[in-house]
């Protein structure tokens, strides 16, 4: 288990220190850290009062492996059905990321020894907003400790199939919305450039 150091980022430091972290030590967090997380997680705002969030978290690393092939299956499957746009690999990112996904050793929660999966009540109106909410809470107090995440949007579909829903003890009329590996950073992961706002009206 890793206990990480207490906070000491303002909030505008975590914004700016965020990174999608795709390498990781694979140490498992302690439940406190996750907790901590979580407890940060449901702070965020929640149209109507409604916190339709629930959450799931896997830190067993044969399940994760699991269920990283059944989201690499899935993939290829959806791929298939959109042809023409991973046709020629290697050519922009759909391409380098076909190429990892296919194969054998690659892992889609790159290895991070904890995986949050922020489920929302289908019924809710707002209940996927809610969610995203949720999880930029969630990784923005994960940078504050020090702690690396990425949100692994190539595991949504198979997280949604009826089994898996079921072995993660989904019910039925939730969905999983957010899935989000936290875990301890291998290394320094660059700052990405951002575009400047684009402003239609200001008035």
């Amino acid at each position: 288990m890793t206990d990480c150091l207490p906070a000491t980022m303002n909030v505008m430091d975590a914004i700016y220190g965020r990174r999608s972290v795709r390498s990781y030590t694979g140490d498992l967090l302690d439940r406190s850290v996750v907790r901590s997380l979580l407890d940060a997680a449901v702070r965020a705002p929640t149209a109507m009062h409604a916190e339709p969030w629930m959450f799931v978290v896997v830190q067993d690393g044969r399940l994760l492996e699991q269920l990283s092939d059944r989201a690499k299956a899935a993939w290829a499957a959806e791929a298939r059905r959109f042809q023409d746009l991973h046709r020629t690999k290697g050519e922009g990112p759909a391409g380098g990321f076909a190429d990892r996904m296919a194969s054998p050793g690659f892992s889609v929660f790159y290895d991070a020894g904890t995986l949050i999966v922020i489920c929302g009540r289908a019924r809710e109106p707002f209940a996927a907003a809610d969610c995203w909410l949720a999880a930029e809470n969630l990784m923005l107090a994960a940078t504050a400790l020090g702690l690396g995440t990425c949100c692994i949007g190539s595991a949504v579909s198979m997280l949604n199939e009826s089994d898996i829903k079921a072995t993660l003890r989904i019910p039925p009329d939730v969905t999983a919305v957010a899935p989000i590996i936290v875990g301890v950073p291998k290394g320094v992961t660059p700052s990405v450039p951002r575009k400047p706002p684009e402003i239609l009206y200001w008035t």
